[in-house]
């Protein structure tokens, strides 16, 4: 019997993806001096998670300063992103095992407050949680392809997806970061993917569109736009500032 084919491998083979990420992947090694040459601390992915907190709440227009957040500042949904972000790393172990149970428990910490207490952490479209079973189908097989494309497709997917009735977009940003984390792209969670994103919020939205489509352009303008979000997310790291 002939293994199953890799799922991820033809998007990460489209025409420009694979220098585009092959780019994309040498800065951040080069930030993280060729991948454990440069220490990183506790407190590094403490504020790479709060810039990120903050960068995704701004997308969801709830935006504040990252110390303010911390300070207590911000609306339900910048609350509720900060909340999320203290446990998102957390959930690594879970993540490799049953996906779906953790993006659940991701909105559950994102939507509290905001959502009547009965559903949180429940999917809202029967649609969307098929299109999230199917997802974690494939994450468990094996991949070729690279972690940071991987991340792009989950993240998207996710939002395509649209499994909760609200709050898809941080549970799917907190999905990305836990992705670069698993595949070893950023294993200490130093970067900043969500600031990435904030920094062209129009272009995000239009390439989440154009994926949503489900051809094959929009697939491949999501995975170009993404190579250029991953490298922003990048430069946002606080170990750049150093």
């Amino acid at each position: 019997m002939s293994a199953p084919a890799d799922p991820f491998i033809a998007a990460a083979s489209m025409e420009g993806v694979p220098s585009a990420f092959a780019g994309t992947r040498d800065g951040i090694d080069a930030l993280l001096r060729d991948r454990g040459l440069r220490k990183t601390t506790p407190e590094d992915t403490a504020r790479a998670l709060l810039l990120g907190a903050a960068a995704s709440a701004a997308l969801d227009g709830d935006e504040i300063d990252p110390d303010d957040l911390a300070a207590g500042g911000g609306g339900s949904t910048a609350r509720g992103a900060l909340r999320l972000s203290g446990e998102v790393l957390g959930l690594l172990p879970e993540w490799k095992r049953t996906p779906v149970q953790v993006l659940a428990r991701l909105h559950a910490l994102a939507a509290a407050g905001s959502v009547p207490d009965d559903d949180l952490g429940r999917p809202a479209h029967p649609a969307g949680v098929a299109r999230l079973r199917e997802l974690a189908r494939l994450l468990a097989l094996p991949t070729e392809a690279p972690g940071l494309v991987v991340a792009a497709l989950v993240h998207a997917e996710i939002v395509a997806a649209g499994a909760f009735a609200s709050h898809n977009g941080i549970v799917a940003r907190a999905a990305e970061r836990l992705v670069l984390v698993a595949t070893g792209v950023d294993p200490a969670s130093v970067t900043v993917p969500e600031a990435g994103h904030a920094a062209a919020p129009r272009a995000y939205r239009q390439a989440l569109d154009g994926y949503a489509r489900g051809d094959a352009a929009g697939v491949h303008q999501w995975l170009l736009y993404a190579a250029e979000s991953f490298a922003r997310g990048a430069e946002a790291s606080p170990i750049t500032r150093r």
